[in-house]
């Protein structure tokens, strides 16, 4: 495999070339594109995308999958945690696979046919007895993942996909508790999604998936949804409480982990905000807890982990993490972040 050419204004070059060891081929990918800027079409970028179906958890993944192109059992592919098909295919997405692999196709497929609703295009945790999701079990956070993960591995353009992000952009809100949820069946049957606040994680995930969707291709609805939740996080300063900024939302939002799942964290979030070109002063906060807990080596610690849960174990806790590092040097360092024009709508 080619190596990667350093960029010398890069002063963290040690931290770097680490990133980019060939034995974590997703993280060099991460690496090459979000810190280096290295476009898609290159060689570097092509040899490490086929580098990455060769690697070991990647592999691993797919030897455990059934012909049908599910996991364990396919009625559970979301209540299997974290084992099932919707967690495998959200895990394939974060690694970089190939979308293109006909067993990543497979799974595609399968989440696509067992877990989306027929009528709305959002995604639930349960199949309907006569196809496609059933329509109670419809949730944000799941809808999110897997318009993020069918988008990452190439279904960007297929339309069940747009009716699941037209989903988001319809149904999610970014209620702050200063408004009523409206009337339906969509938002009063899960008052934790839908209710006087709205679910961080179905935000988060939300913005997550329109966030996949280049921006020559993000519809005039998408543009205001992302708009609409990106205010709703700068009004929480990333993991704040709105209404008393001096309290996290959730303390474990600073114990960072990769990959999430349904949950998410201030190091995400960040993350997100930086793919949309965001840079908003009530970021500060979150980025300076990010940048506290950075080690004298110059790397950051994996904190929070579903290992033993999944079904391939992604770093250990407590150690050094390459998918923190990196990601959190995306969240910090502005001069490194490969910025897209007009991704962020004015």
């Amino acid at each position: 495999m080619m190596a990667a050419k350093r960029d010398d204004s890069f002063e963290d070059a040690g931290v770097l070339d680490w990133l980019l060891e060939e034995a974590d081929p997703s993280v060099r990918l991460y690496a090459l594109t979000k810190l280096l800027g290295k476009d898609e079409d290159s060689a570097e970028v092509a040899a490490t995308r086929k580098a990455i179906m060769s690697s070991a958890l990647v592999p691993k993944i797919l030897a455990r999958q059934s012909e049908g192109g599910f996991w364990g059992e396919g009625k559970d592919f979301y209540r299997d945690k974290y084992g099932g098909a919707a967690w495998q295919l959200l895990t394939l997405a974060e690694l970089g696979a190939d979308g293109n692999d006909p067993r990543i196709r497979a799974a595609c497929e399968f989440i696509l046919a067992h877990s989306q609703e027929a009528e709305s295009g959002g995604f639930s945790v349960d199949a309907a007895a006569g196809g496609g999701g059933r329509p109670g079990g419809v949730m944000p956070c799941l809808t999110g993942n897997m318009a993020y993960s069918l988008c990452s591995l190439g279904y960007g353009n297929d339309g069940r996909v747009a009716r699941a992000l037209d989903w988001i952009c319809e149904y999610q809100r970014a209620d702050d508790r200063d408004s009523r949820p409206p009337k339906g069946w969509e938002y009063e049957r899960l008052d934790p999604c839908f209710g006087r606040h709205s679910c961080f994680m179905g935000v988060v995930k939300s913005l997550k998936a329109l966030a996949a969707v280049p921006p020559k291709r993000r519809t005039k609805m998408a543009k205001a949804k992302i708009a609409e939740l990106v205010e709703f996080l700068l009004v929480h300063h990333v993991h704040m409480r709105s209404h008393d900024l001096t309290q996290v939302s959730r303390p474990g939002w600073l114990k960072f982990g990769y990959p999430l799942m349904y949950q998410t964290d201030a190091l995400e979030i960040l993350c997100i905000l930086r793919e949309l070109g965001v840079d908003d002063p009530r970021m500060s906060d979150a980025l300076e807890a990010v940048a506290f807990k950075r080690d004298p080596d110059g790397r950051w610690k994996l904190e929070n982990s579903f290992n033993g849960k999944t079904l391939v174990a992604i770093e250990k806790k407590g150690a050094a993490s390459k998918w923190i590092t990196a990601r959190a040097l995306y969240a910090t360092r502005a001069d490194v972040i490969a910025r897209r024009s007009g991704n962020f709508p004015a």
